[in-house]
């Protein structure tokens, strides 16, 4: 028995794509464990988290993201472009479709523009809210953890943005687990941390919840910071931000939405 897959990324951020659409390929009691298998980068195929693409019966299509210790993710920014690069060369989807995720169904402009794909997505409204964590009196959510002031805000899963003056000197290693699992995050988050250049481009690097680890890339958490930064007057209404897996923009408007590539790498099979 073989199962075919797809590896893509979205700025580095890679993910295998298992093409549900028609029928189911992992049991859904699986589907946890075949994400632990196959991420490792040494004895797997390698990735950030699996996608399962799904059929819906409230959107065009439902992404479900695994990720390598066997959680399910809600929502997942450079996830979301890769799965709408899949559906749209299969045909699955439109130039504009909407997909459901865990944080609610998300709008989708998509498309080729000299053979690169990109995508504009609609994301979840940031939200300014944790409930461990006492509002300052202006909207603020924030707590001093480990020497770092920590700014808490949800994009369809849980962020702590910390601004430093040169990202390059973080110990992320370090850092990043002693936020993400802070008791003032109750089901942990995803850890970016902000440089903010003179022409307020954003430079950020992120401890990923679920990879446990640094990821080249994080939607949510660009989306999260570039929220963050504008709602102190760090940035305006659209905000260039610089991954170490390459350029997101991210814009504010009746909708927040973040704009950005995505790749297919290979296709294969899984030999059973």
């Amino acid at each position: 028995m073989e199962l075919g897959f797809t590896k893509l990324q979205g700025n580095g951020n890679d993910f295998i794509l298992i093409d549900e659409f028609e029928q189911e390929a992992i049991p859904e009691e699986m589907k946890g464990g075949f994400a632990a298998l196959y991420c490792d980068r040494r004895f797997g195929i390698g990735a950030d988290g699996v996608l399962f693409l799904q059929a819906s019966d409230k959107a065009d299509a439902r992404m479900r993201l695994f990720q390598p210790d066997e959680s399910e993710a809600a929502m997942c920014g450079n996830g979301i472009r890769c799965l709408a690069k899949y559906a749209y060369d299969a045909g699955y989807v439109k130039e504009s479709c909407t997909i459901e995720t865990g944080a609610g169904v998300v709008r989708v402009s998509a498309g080729y523009t000299d053979d690169e794909f990109t995508a504009t997505i609609t994301m979840p409204a940031p939200a300014f809210e944790r409930s461990a964590i006492p509002a300052t009196g202006n909207g603020e959510y924030k707590e001093e953890i480990r020497g770092f002031t920590v700014y808490a805000v949800n994009t369809g899963v849980p962020h702590a943005v910390v601004f430093v003056k040169e990202i390059g000197t973080v110990d992320i290693a370090t850092a990043g687990p002693a936020i993400r699992n802070h008791p003032t995050f109750p089901e942990g988050a995803n850890v970016n941390f902000v440089e903010v250049a003179g022409d307020g481009t954003l430079r950020i690097r992120t401890f990923e919840r679920g990879v446990e680890d640094e990821t080249f890339s994080c939607g949510t958490g660009a989306t999260a910071a570039a929220a963050v930064a504008r709602h102190l007057g760090k940035a305006g209404e659209t905000v260039q931000v610089e991954t170490k897996g390459g350029p997101l923009v991210i814009r504010f408007g009746e909708a927040v939405t973040m704009e950005g590539p995505a790749e297919m790498v290979f296709e294969g099979f899984i030999q059973f």
